[in-house]
């Protein structure tokens, strides 16, 4: 069993975000149904407001660990270098070996502190600080924002478009990692052959904007409590399944135990 935790730290009743309603309506699109049942599953969220600097640092944190990994990680960097001081000022100038053994948790650490004492240096050249890096996250064209968040060595498509949503409060941005690149080509819902951002472009045009915040968190959860990598939870019967009946289990044989990336079922 994955030692996750029982909640996203992204979202949920103890995550940020504010809850947002919905007129209820036909959903348009098979995903929009599907982001549906996720948001009565689980929760339907609003979020942005979170400062832009610390959000890119904890991203860059999480990625290639979980939760469980990362957030004490975060915590340990916060208490050592989150004082009155700019945070992005304050890493740009932090000794790396230091920084290193604060994050060390994490894994990969070594990495993640050149990227995070790199991209802070960035951010102070370029923004002058943390107040000004958030203000533009915030303030320029999603498009813009995301390109030059690219720019920056540690920063990927699914670093940067969490930034977009967390901190920007950017609507139409649906982060992709591995639960969502997985569940989403095993319901059918993005091309099963899709790379990260085939599966992005599918749901950021299937999903209203408004709604890719929670889709994302919510179907996080979903892949670590039904949908897992390894043991589906339809191996154990479809009703075992709270998106059964909306799952065209791509890669996934209920009836052989089978299961496969849906790329490979598709290739024969």
């Amino acid at each position: 069993m994955s030692e996750e935790p029982a909640e996203n730290i992204s979202g949920g009743e103890d995550g940020s975000g504010a809850a947002a309603m919905f007129e209820e309506r036909p959903a348009e699109t098979r995903a929009e149904a599907v982001v549906d049942e996720l948001g009565r599953q689980y929760w339907q969220k609003a979020y942005g407001g979170r400062d832009a600097f610390e959000c890119l640092v904890r991203t860059i944190l999480s990625q290639n660990t979980s939760d469980k990994a990362s957030q004490p990680a975060h915590d340990e960097l916060m208490a050592r270098y989150g004082g009155e001081g700019d945070l992005a000022e304050t890493l740009a100038e932090a000794d790396r070996a230091e920084l290193a053994e604060t994050i060390s948790g994490a894994g990969l650490y070594n990495q993640k502190s050149k990227m995070i004492r790199g991209a802070a240096r960035e951010v102070v050249a370029e923004f002058g600080d943390s107040t000004g890096f958030d203000a533009y996250v915030r303030d320029e064209p999603p498009a813009v924002v995301r390109d030059r968040l690219l720019e920056i060595h540690g920063v990927g498509p699914k670093t940067a478009d969490c930034v977009l949503l967390f901190a920007g409060g950017r609507g139409g941005v649906f982060p992709v990692d591995t639960h969502v690149h997985r569940i989403a080509r095993r319901l059918g819902v993005a091309p099963p052959d899709a790379d990260h951002e085939g599966v992005r472009e599918a749901l950021e045009r299937d999903v209203p904007g408004e709604k890719c915040g929670f889709g994302h968190t919510a179907m996080i959860q979903f892949g670590r409590e039904y949908c897992t990598a390894r043991k589906p939870a339809c191996l154990d019967g479809l009703d075992a399944c709270p998106l059964s009946d909306r799952c065209d289990r791509v890669g996934v044989s209920p009836e052989t135990g089978d299961v496969v990336d849906p790329s490979e079922a598709t290739a024969e």
